[in-house]
């Protein structure tokens, strides 16, 4: 039987100290700053996704525990081995999983938001199994998130749109960022801004301006170059003039 502790071994072999040390200060564990207290072994995202495929058949119980797991990585790993599991559409290979199946998956990972607390815990799950799973189906779970108190519930709302915009709907990604525009956080501004520019390069650059033209005054500067990152340099100074 496979386990969380093998994973957890195997993580610890392929760590690296000086990898370790600079995710640290790249994911801003110190104190005060939002990543406070996470732990890092040092192991890139490629050698997690290896483990993640070799163990894409572990048990959800299993899985919870590598969630619970104060390394950074583990959580990680975890999340990539729910990724596998769920297989969304437009994946390279694997069976999709039944949506039964899919339906616990998202059950389970909106069941264990408090150990998706970083942003790219966020960034590599949510649009490939919530986002997914909600591109046929009724999104209030997105607005509710969206005002959470917790800055990573937020994030997920707003990335989880990232499956819709692969998809040509653009809907929910700007009425989200609308609800977003007064949050303080800086990850949120940049998480919103990025999806307001992929809303524009992939779908419609003409919704994103007319979005833009009604919202830049409250906007944060941050989101607001985030999303006009694509357009022309002089549109780019025109909208950073106002």
């Amino acid at each position: 039987m496979q386990t969380a502790a093998e994973i957890e071994k195997k993580l610890k072999r392929l760590g690296s100290a000086e990898k370790a040390k600079a995710c640290a200060w790249y994911f801003k564990t110190g104190k005060g700053q939002y990543g406070y207290g996470d732990i890092f072994v040092g192991v890139t995202v490629p050698e997690q996704r290896k483990i993640a495929k070799e163990y894409k058949n572990l048990a959800l119980t299993e899985i919870e525990k590598l969630l619970k797991n104060k390394i950074h990585e583990c959580r990680l790993t975890a999340l990539l081995i729910l990724v596998e599991q769920y297989n969304p559409k437009g994946a390279p290979s694997g069976k999709r999983a039944s949506e039964k199946m899919r339906s616990k998956l998202v059950r389970f990972y909106l069941a264990h938001t408090t150990y998706i607390n970083n942003w790219d815990l966020v960034d590599l799950s949510a649009p490939n199994i919530v986002g997914d799973y909600l591109l046929q189906k009724d999104r209030k779970i997105l607005y509710k998130l969206a005002k959470s108190k917790n800055l990573w519930e937020r994030r997920i709302a707003v990335l989880s749109t990232f499956a819709f915009i692969r998809n040509k709907d653009t809907k929910d990604t700007f009425a989200l960022a609308e609800i977003l525009l007064s949050d303080e956080h800086d990850l949120m501004h940049k998480a919103v801004g990025w999806m307001l520019r992929e809303a524009g390069k992939r779908c419609s650059q003409k919704e994103l301006v007319v979005f833009l033209n009604a919202h830049k005054l409250k906007m944060p500067r941050t989101m607001l170059r985030y999303a006009i990152e694509k357009f022309s340099p002089e549109d780019r100074k025109k909208f950073l003039a106002k």
